[in-house]
């Protein structure tokens, strides 16, 4: 009986092991906290110096008056506004400018990085069309 408990045990902790390591599995003094930082530092005596410039300052407006609330019932009807298209920003961004310069008769096609294009994608985060495109 001591190898099957010794071997449960050992199947136990492996499988203990790989669970997620919150607060409550460490030690008393161990606290993992919310990712929030430190207000301040610890002395080589072990006493700890806050800092007024690490403190964060937060700056609440006056909302004496305000009539909107901070909550969005899920029961409020949906928005009206369509969602953005490519489409949609291109008309209401980019084509303004482009249909007055073509009235204006000073628009060109050698010179579209003038409203935003852009011919090569060299040296963007992002590559759009073809090295990620969706197969």
């Amino acid at each position: 009986m001591g190898v099957l408990s010794t071997l449960m045990r050992g199947l136990v902790r492996g499988a203990d092991r790989m669970s997620e390591f919150t607060s409550k599995r460490g030690s008393r003094t161990h606290n993992k906290g919310r990712g929030a930082r430190p207000t301040g530092l610890r002395l080589s005596s072990q006493k700890f110096l806050s800092i007024r410039a690490m403190i964060p300052e937060f700056v609440v407006p006056n909302l004496e008056g305000f009539k909107l609330k901070p909550y969005v019932s899920y029961r409020s009807p949906r928005g009206t506004e369509p969602p953005l298209t490519a489409q949609s920003v291109f008309a209401e961004a980019v084509a303004p400018h482009i249909k007055k310069d073509f009235d204006k008769g000073t628009f060109s096609k050698e010179q579209l990085e003038k409203y935003g294009f852009e011919p090569t994608q060299e040296g963007k985060l992002f590559k759009l069309y073809p090295k990620n495109y969706v197969r």
